[in-house]
């Protein structure tokens, strides 16, 4: 594959007119049903992303072209199974492979709408599940929503990633920027190796283990942030060069739900709702996680004093680290992954996390976009909440697991939340997008 993918590269490289047909086919064959399991989509489409980043296309035109492919795959592919139903099996491909289609059937008869948002992140079910929804002829308007939203966080997660990095390499970064980047990158990737690693092998300390880590972390963070102003001046230069108008809106409409006051009403929120509910164990869980990780990092901020960086048109007073929206963000989503996540598989719980890290992700990259925090203070912000979470999981699992929340009471939190989320968004976005000028 290595001499094929590098002449494909040489050759948009040379041709870059045509890198925006590219992104889109790429994503379009991932997304597609049989296609995306024989092609090295995810291989590709990273390599077209970092294409797109070197100055070929803007972020917002990757992730359109990207979410829009992905949209258009899940829908073809949905048709081909409404289409062919039963019959499906004898299409080529699938005669001599029935395991393909046998998983993603499996998954969806046990987790039905859910199974569509998950397993959008899980390579070999990606392109087979939209085809076994239309097979079990799925109500297409119910489809299209989750769709829209799976393809919207797959874009992200998929297509982010290269461009940064195409961006990156194309700047001229301060001396040091790589080796200080590759140091905080391969210590969070250790520490979610070693997560997946000891949660899949069931590991009775697999909660102990991840908190640990994450406080070796966080330690090193606190101590050594003096000596990681290359990976912060650098990542600031890098983002601030690509800010426009529609970015702008969309980083604040997320740095908005991060807000302390708005963070603290959902937390008031969902462990209220747990309660009413008699979810007690899981209430104590949830309210002990966001309550604690509030407390350690108003200390932490406290403490540290750092200056915030001198973007904004009207400078923010408090301190910097570790970014308070990041770790809030975190602590939620994380809460609400690991809730959702119990009485499942291991890997349904993974995938659970990983989607959770999306919208927190999104919020703390917001934080860093409109230059109201240094890119190592979101990972603070970050590794404290994982910190927090995972010892109060482990606490609250002592004796006894987490049971599973009802279906019932997750379709009175979930739009409960959604609504909060609303009006926020459409009540003080105006005002906000004038805070944030730069």
């Amino acid at each position: 594959m290595g001499p094929w993918l590098d002449s494909v590269t040489g050759w948009l490289a040379a041709n870059p007119q045509w890198l925006a047909a590219a992104v889109f086919i790429v994503a379009f064959v991932e997304c597609l049903a049989i296609a995306g399991l024989v092609v090295p989509g995810t291989v590709l489409l990273f390599a077209v992303a970092v294409l797109a980043g070197s100055g070929a296309l803007s972020l917002s035109e990757t992730l359109l072209l990207g979410f829009v492919a992905g949209v258009l795959g899940d829908i073809v592919s949905y048709f081909i199974g409404r289409h062919f139903h039963q019959n499906i099996r004898r299409l080529p491909g699938l005669r001599h492979h029935p395991e393909w289609i046998g998983s993603a059937e499996t998954y969806f008869q046990r987790y039905g709408i859910a199974s569509l948002l998950v397993g959008r992140f899980i390579g070999p079910l990606r392109p087979m599940l939209p085809m076994v929804a239309g097979m079990f002829d799925m109500p297409f308007p119910r489809f299209a929503a989750v769709s829209l939203l799976a393809a919207a966080g797959w874009s992200v997660a998929y297509l982010l990633p290269g461009w940064a990095t195409g961006a990156a390499i194309r700047l001229p970064l301060p001396e040091g920027f790589w080796m200080q980047a590759g140091i905080v990158a391969g210590s969070i990737a250790v520490m979610v190796g070693l997560s997946v690693t000891s949660s899949l092998r069931r590991h009775r300390k697999a909660t102990v283990l991840i908190s640990c880590m994450g406080v070796l972390i966080l330690a090193g963070l606190f101590i050594g942030y003096p000596h990681l102003t290359a990976l912060d001046q650098g990542v600031m230069t890098l983002v601030q060069e690509h800010r426009s108008a529609t970015l702008d809106e969309i980083a604040v409409t997320f740095t908005l739900i991060g807000e302390f006051r708005n963070m603290l009403l959902f937390s008031i929120l969902l462990t209220t709702l747990l309660l009413l509910t008699r979810q007690w164990r899981q209430a104590v869980f949830a309210g002990s996680t966001l309550l604690l990780t509030a407390l350690a990092n108003t200390f932490t901020k406290q403490f540290f004093a750092r200056v915030r960086p001198e973007v904004l048109s009207d400078p923010l007073t408090t301190f910097s680290m570790p970014s308070g929206h990041a770790s809030g963000a975190f602590a939620l989503f994380l809460t609400l992954a690991v809730l959702a996540g119990r009485g499942q598989p291991p890997r349904m719980r993974l995938t659970w996390l990983f989607i959770a890290c999306i919208p927190a992700l999104m919020i703390a990259l917001s934080r860093v976009y409109l230059g109201a925090h240094w890119p190592t203070d979101v990972v603070a912000g970050a590794m404290l909440a994982s910190c927090v979470c995972a010892a109060s999981l482990g606490l609250n699992q002592r004796k006894l697991q987490l049971d599973a929340i009802p279906f019932r009471v997750w379709w009175l939190i979930l739009p409960a939340m959604l609504a909060l989320f609303s009006f926020f968004a459409l009540r003080h976005l105006p005002n906000a997008m004038m805070r944030y000028s730069y």
